[in-house]
């Protein structure tokens, strides 16, 4: 069997990286194992270990592709505001959209992956990962509201990821609604004018 060539082994790898980035988010790290990650890319199994040492190595890399696939959505959407826009309420409608429910492959990997991420050793690469994903997330919060403190950035942070690991997990259930709703009107109204 001929070898590949750097470029086809380096496509194969971002191949595997975004399969696991999304079969990771949508049934955990350890509900999904190499066979079906290369399944699912498409390639052999016995290819894996020519990509990586291991499926830990993997995690730590997928977590870093879903929180950095996450970003770029997050940047194209909200460049593609209209000019005046509230761009931090306009920011949690969208983070709390029905798809990001309804989708977990797809949507925001703190969310998909902080119960696996919880259970891991404390010196596991993936929770390096994982922390500078959410570092990323906060970050990008406060650029959207300059004038709000990191703690009030830290606060919308943890509501949009709680509410949406909430909504998740009682999807189909009034209460899974009742949470989207109330939260998206608390974070519509700017801190100053609810009292």
């Amino acid at each position: 069997m001929p070898r590949v060539s750097k470029v086809q082994a380096a496509q194969n790898r971002d191949t595997i990286l975004d399969a696991s980035a999304r079969l990771f988010r949508e049934r955990g790290i350890g509900g999904v194992s190499v066979a079906d990650l290369m399944a699912d890319a498409g390639l052999t199994h016995g290819g894996f270990y020519g990509h990586f040492a291991s499926k830990e190595a993997l995690a730590a890399e997928a977590c870093a592709r879903a929180f950095s696939q996450s970003a770029e959505r997050r940047h194209a959407r909200i460049e593609a505001l209209p000019a005046h826009t509230d761009v931090p309420s306009a920011y949690a409608a969208m983070f709390l959209a029905e798809k990001n429910v309804c989708v977990p492959g797809e949507g925001c990997p703190a969310v998909g992956l902080a119960s696996d991420i919880a259970r891991l050793p404390s010196d596991a690469p993936a929770r390096n990962a994982y922390a500078e994903g959410v570092e990323g997330m906060l970050q990008d919060l406060m650029a959207m509201d300059p004038k709000a403190s990191r703690d009030d950035m830290l606060l919308r942070l943890v509501t949009l990821v709680g509410t949406l690991t909430l909504a998740r997990a009682t999807v189909g259930q009034p209460i899974s609604d009742e949470l989207l709703a109330a939260v998206r009107k608390a974070l519509a109204t700017p801190p100053d004018a609810s009292g």
